[in-house]
């Protein structure tokens, strides 16, 4: 015998209504994330109401710019966001700027509905990802992403964290 559980997963366009609810999310991502990777000390300066802050005016980017939150029975789950190449050296157009999701919600496919609802099939693209991200290669491994081999060192919650490019 065999148990199936479907998920009731709502992607959507990020609101400025959820603003609150995005900076508690995404404080605990990167929690979830950066541990180990950078000190505890700078995770526990990580304010989800600084956070929140960040995301009051988000929605009103202009319509290159495309972002989606995962909503499981009603609450935010991850989001992520694509736009204009941010980099003077990039390999396309488009970057894919972050695809986050709580750890509870891994292995589900919601990552990859949030990946569906900001990148259009086959769309030149490229981002960056902190080294050593868990699960990271393999999620953009799959979606035909290779890693390049570029790197980069960038500021990070007052500290530095190295990040590795991938691109299709």
């Amino acid at each position: 015998m065999t148990t199936e559980t479907h998920l009731d997963v709502l992607i959507r366009p990020i609101r400025d209504a959820d603003a609150e609810a995005m900076g508690r999310v995404h404080a605990r991502v990167w929690h979830e994330t950066y541990d180990g990777m950078i000190s505890e000390a700078a995770l526990k300066a990580v304010s989800p109401k600084r956070l929140a802050d960040l995301w009051s005016n988000y929605a009103s980017r202009g319509p290159e710019h495309k972002h989606a939150a995962a909503l499981v029975d009603g609450e935010i789950v991850g989001f992520a966001a694509s736009g204009p190449a941010r980099d003077d050296d990039a390999p396309a157009a488009r970057e894919l700027y972050f695809v986050f999701l709580l750890d509870t919600w891994h292995r589900k496919g919601i990552g990859r509905q949030l990946f569906d609802a900001v990148v259009d099939e086959g769309e030149p693209l490229y981002g960056w990802i902190a080294e050593n991200y868990p699960g990271g290669e393999q999620f953009y491994t799959k979606r035909g992403f290779v890693f390049d081999g570029e790197t980069r060192t960038e500021p990070f919650l007052g500290e530095t964290l190295t990040e590795t490019r991938f691109r299709r």
